[in-house]
């Protein structure tokens, strides 16, 4: 056999290296991630720079792109398409689960936490026993974030909860409705986006909700009235199926880790701000804002009461061991 010149030989090697290169490179990872809120929320907002922080401390190696306005699955589907893995990660308000388990809804028994100060204390109380639930389906919580304190809008200035008897009442979650009922109006499930639509059309004449939705909204256009109740702080929580995220190299789950508790940090912020700014916004487009009067913050708070019982029933072992984290770190 006639031997190789050796210049021939690397140059042969080289070869068969760049022949083989493009199927050793592994591709980045692509990740979908719904959320049912729009791109001018802050919530999404948030995400959008979660996405973008994770991309950017992975080199492009998790590209994670953020999917709003419920445009690829709807709310309704959004924890269990990630539990089935149709997609890793996805974004969605946690009392929405509180007819699969009570505790999902810790943060909207009304004035059980009702400022930023008492609504991170509640979580601080509470992660733990949710994370672990969520555990149990194989979802891995990564971080949450409040909406700004709920009130109440309305067509007129509401003085008493007789004022609310028999609304139409727009409801998002298991505690809205209850409340609703508890008050006498009706409670109408309808989705943030659309809510101005469900105005429009005379599915709803009020509903109970953030500043920042009312201002994302234009409440202004079908509203006159925000009683700043400030009932509670309901939170968005972003999840990942774990199966996925365990697939991820050691590195890549660090950083999503990293920007979820950058996150985390940045939305309570943010949060803060949005009250604020949809507050200003509201009163600069004409809607009356006011603090409820002696009588109606009494009657509400009474019904927080009872909506406290009723949640410490149902939720069991789990509710009481929350309830006693809250009342520990509260001292």
């Amino acid at each position: 056999m006639t031997a190789r010149h050796p210049l021939l030989a690397s140059l042969a090697v080289a070869a068969t290296f760049a022949t083989t290169l493009p199927t050793t490179v592994q591709a980045a990872t692509e990740w979908d991630m719904p959320t049912p809120y729009g791109d001018l929320t802050f919530h999404t907002v948030n995400i959008r720079e979660f996405a973008d922080d994770v991309r950017e401390s992975t080199n492009g190696e998790l590209d994670i792109t953020v999917h709003p306005s419920g445009a690829l699955i709807g709310h309704a589907e959004i924890k269990n398409s990630v539990r089935r893995g149709i997609v890793p990660i996805g974004e969605l308000i946690m009392s929405r689960l509180a007819n699969e388990n009570p505790i999902f809804e810790v943060d909207s028994v009304p004035y059980l936490a009702s400022s930023y100060a008492e609504a991170r204390t509640l979580w601080e109380a509470s992660r733990e026993v949710i994370a672990e639930e969520l555990a149990k389906q194989q979802l891995r919580l990564l971080f949450t974030v409040p909406w700004p304190p709920q009130g109440i809008y309305t067509q007129q200035k509401v003085d008493t909860v007789d004022d609310l008897e028999n609304l139409k009442m727009r409801a998002y979650n298991k505690s809205s409705e209850r409340l609703a009922q508890l008050v006498g109006a009706v409670p109408t499930q309808i989705e943030a986006p659309d809510i101005p639509t469900a105005f429009s059309t005379g599915r709803v004449d009020a509903m109970i909700t953030s500043p920042a939705t009312g201002a994302d909204t234009k409440a202004w256009d079908y509203l006159s009235h925000f009683n700043h109740a400030q009932l509670w702080l309901p939170k968005n929580m972003v999840i990942v199926n774990e199966q996925a995220f365990q697939r991820l190299d050691e590195a890549t789950r660090q950083a999503v880790l990293e920007a979820a508790e950058a996150a985390q940090e940045r939305g309570w912020k943010m949060s803060r701000k949005e009250t604020e700014q949809a507050l200003k916004a509201l009163r600069e487009n004409g809607i009356t804002v006011s603090e409820p009067s002696e009588e109606l913050a009494a009657s509400l708070k009474e019904i927080g009461e009872t909506m406290t019982e009723e949640w410490v029933q149902r939720a069991g072992e789990q509710g009481q061991k929350i309830l006693q984290n809250y009342q520990q770190l509260q001292q």
